[in-house]
C-alpha cells in the first residue's frame, strides 16, 4: 500500500514535520479506504431496494389485471327473441 512510504520515509527522515506529514497521510488513505467501502455497501443496498421495487412492481402489475375487469362495465344481457305474432282477421 501506499501509505506504507509515507510511514517508511517519516522513520528514515526522522524529524517531526515527516511525521506529522506521514500520519496526515495514512489518515488520508484510511478515510479513502472507509469511503470506498462505504459507497461498495451503499451500491449493493440500493441493489437490493431495486430489486425489492421490481418485484413489487410485478406484485402491482398483476393484481392490476385481476381487478381491472372488475372495473369494466358489465356485458350488455343476452336479447330475448321476439316472435312475430301473427294475427287473423275475423271476416
Amino acid at each position: 500500500m501506499a501509505w506504507h512510504g509515507a510511514i517508511m520515509a517519516a522513520n528514515v527522515l526522522n524529524s517531526p514535520e515527516a511525521i506529522r506529514m506521514s500520519v496526515f497521510v495514512v489518515r488520508a488513505f484510511v478515510k479513502m479506504r472507509e469511503a470506498l467501502v462505504s459507497r461498495s455497501e451503499l451500491e449493493k443496498r440500493l441493489l437490493r431496494i431495486e430489486n425489492v421495487l421490481l418485484a413489487h412492481d410485478e406484485s402491482i402489475r398483476e393484481l392490476y389485471d385481476q381487478i381491472r375487469p372488475l372495473l369494466l362495465p358489465p356485458p350488455d344481457p343476452p336479447r330475448k327473441k321476439i316472435y312475430p305474432v301473427k294475427f287473423k282477421l275475423a271476416a
